[in-house]
């Protein structure tokens, strides 16, 4: 027959024992709270760091499903959550490459699940995979995409799928290019929707110093144009330190 007043014992550890495992965890929760006081970023680990990650090119072997994907991987864990929280109806995107981004974004509307479309648009269409190419949710259309028929194409699938658009630029880096396509999306977006200008570290911002003017002066020259046009998601931006789009999250006003 067993005492009910033994049960409860098996297990428990002897009291010294307890306070060892109860000192060690003060211990170590002090360590903890020293680190965090006594080291301190200086400031400069953000820009150093995307400077290692530019130079090494590892973001030319980032895949999403297999198809590479040129971005920051911060900068697509960033994009999924504007997407999510914005939930748009259209999304539109200056430059395909491989289309992994297209399809990235594609699988993250399809989990939010209300009716979408995505249109790509890049000069030429030679790189495009195949399991991107045939995504049901993605037009994609070979064309520069300052043509006044991508701004037509872009007003049909507003006026069929009603809601907020998601935009980014991500095309061809030079300034008056990337100037021409805002110009471009300026009577298609309205109050609310999301634009994300990319590859505005280039040109010193700070990799590839030698660039020339590119996509962070075509913001400076629009915004300098066009004052009241955009408001700039500081926070979002500064998430994870560092990003390919400096200056380049807008949120049209």
């Amino acid at each position: 027959m067993v005492r009910e007043d033994t049960v409860g014992d098996k297990g428990k550890k002897p009291p010294v024992e307890v306070a060892k495992a109860t000192l060690k965890s003060v211990r170590s929760f002090a360590n903890s709270v020293r680190s965090l006081f006594f080291y301190q970023p200086t400031g400069s680990e953000p820009e150093e760091y995307l400077k290692w990650y530019f130079n090494t090119f590892v973001w030319k072997k980032t895949t999403w499903l297999g198809i590479t994907a040129w971005k920051s991987v911060s900068d697509m864990w960033n994009y999924q959550e504007i997407i999510f929280d914005l939930k748009p109806s259209v999304i539109i995107e200056f430059g395909t490459n491989q289309g992994g981004s297209s399809l990235f974004f594609a699988d993250i509307m399809r989990k939010i699940g209300q009716p979408f479309k995505i249109i790509s648009v890049d000069i030429t269409h030679k790189a495009l995979h195949p399991s991107a190419a045939s995504d049901p949710d993605v037009i994609f259309i070979e064309s520069s995409s300052t043509a006044p028929a991508i701004a037509d194409r872009i007003r049909e699938l507003r006026a069929e799928y009603p809601g907020k658009v998601f935009a980014i630029l991500d095309s061809d880096h030079t300034m008056g290019h990337v100037l021409d396509e805002m110009k471009l999306l300026r009577p298609l977006l309205t109050a609310g929707d999301y634009l994300i200008v990319e590859d505005s570290m280039l040109n010193g911002y700070p990799v590839l110093p030698g660039w020339g003017p590119g996509p962070y002066e075509a913001i400076e020259a629009y915004e300098k144009e066009f004052p009241n046009d955009y408001t700039h998601d500081v926070e979002r931006e500064n998430k994870f330190g560092f990003t390919f789009a400096p200056n380049g999250f807008m949120i049209r006003n």
